[in-house]
């Protein structure tokens, strides 16, 4: 089976449960086959959560979800050493992190200390716990969700935690006569009940692999360099994208063209995914903020502006 085959076979399985979102099932496959992360900002009931399951259950993943609380401790998340009276020394719990694919619901709900504990995870794929330090799955796959309109209650990631993922997008609302076909679907059961494996976890781990051998020529390589340095001049900006901006936007375009059959990046596979790679690794000054402007759109001024390598 080709790499184009297994995204095909993963994104129709995917779409039985999540109709009308092949755009967000694109992504987080891209995402997932760069190895990186994804984070998902939107209204609630948009299905953030019900498209993390879907992946997990197509790729037959081990799945863990935590409900992220203010009260939550990073030992919820990581796991903990309880001392065993038989053994009299202290065994250690693993946390729900040690999973293939873990979903941060509602991530800016927790505490900084509690944020930050996903940050070794997320960038070494190991955690550290009393001294010792444990690997994770080989396919480890973080996706987080935050409400965009709720801010009560809840503590702004920071900019070394947005680094961190590869893509943040917004699956949207679907269309009124999607929406229908959703009703239908969920009238007498939810579909993600009978949603089976349809890849193995081997062929994801290949799909990595054959992601990482996608060409790049030397002017597509510097035009993603210039799209994110543009970021760091433009008016507003109090801090632009950094070189991990730089990398995720090379992977989500190599990715990209995997998904589409080819076996090296043009200059359309960047300019895809530069808005969710790059837009929210941008931090606005006070009053360009206040005035409306968005990391979004400085990004797509951004591509206006550049020359396209031909």
């Amino acid at each position: 089976m080709t790499p184009q085959e297994t995204f095909q076979k993963i994104g129709k399985n995917i779409e039985k449960v999540m109709r009308g979102q092949s755009a967000a099932i694109r992504k987080i496959l891209a995402a997932l086959a760069g190895g990186g992360h994804v984070l998902l900002e939107d209204y609630p009931g948009t299905g953030k959560t019900t498209l993390a399951k879907a992946l997990a259950k197509s790729i037959g993943a081990k799945f863990s979800r935590v409900q992220f609380t203010p009260d939550l401790l990073p030992s919820d998340i990581l796991g903990v050493s309880i001392f065993d009276q038989k053994q009299q020394s202290f065994q250690f719990h693993e946390g729900p992190i040690f999973t293939n694919i873990l979903l941060a619901d509602e991530v800016n709900r927790a505490s900084p200390r509690t944020q930050s504990a996903l940050l070794e995870a997320m960038g070494e794929a190991q955690v550290s716990i009393d001294g010792k330090t444990y690997p994770l799955a080989e396919l480890f796959f973080v996706i987080a969700t935050q409400n965009p309109v709720e801010f009560h209650g809840t503590y702004p990631l920071p900019e070394a935690q947005m680094d961190r993922f590869m893509l943040q997008f917004s699956p949207g609302y679907v269309a009124p006569e999607i929406e229908v076909e959703v009703l239908s679907d969920q009238q007498t059961a939810h579909p993600i009940d009978s949603l089976h494996p349809c890849v193995s976890l081997d062929e994801v781990l290949a799909l990595r692999r054959s992601c990482r051998q996608v060409r790049l020529s030397a002017e597509i390589k510097r035009y993603i360099i210039d799209i994110v340095g543009a970021t760091r001049a433009a008016k507003g900006v109090q801090l632009g994208a950094g070189p991990r901006g730089s990398l995720s936007l090379m992977k989500a375009a190599q990715a990209a063209a995997l998904l589409d059959g080819g076996d090296f990046v043009a200059p359309e596979h960047v300019q895809e995914m530069a808005v969710c790679a790059v837009a929210h690794r941008i931090s606005l000054d006070p009053q360009a903020k206040f005035s409306g402007l968005t990391g979004t759109a400085i990004v797509e001024e951004v591509l206006k502006s550049l020359k396209t390598p031909s």
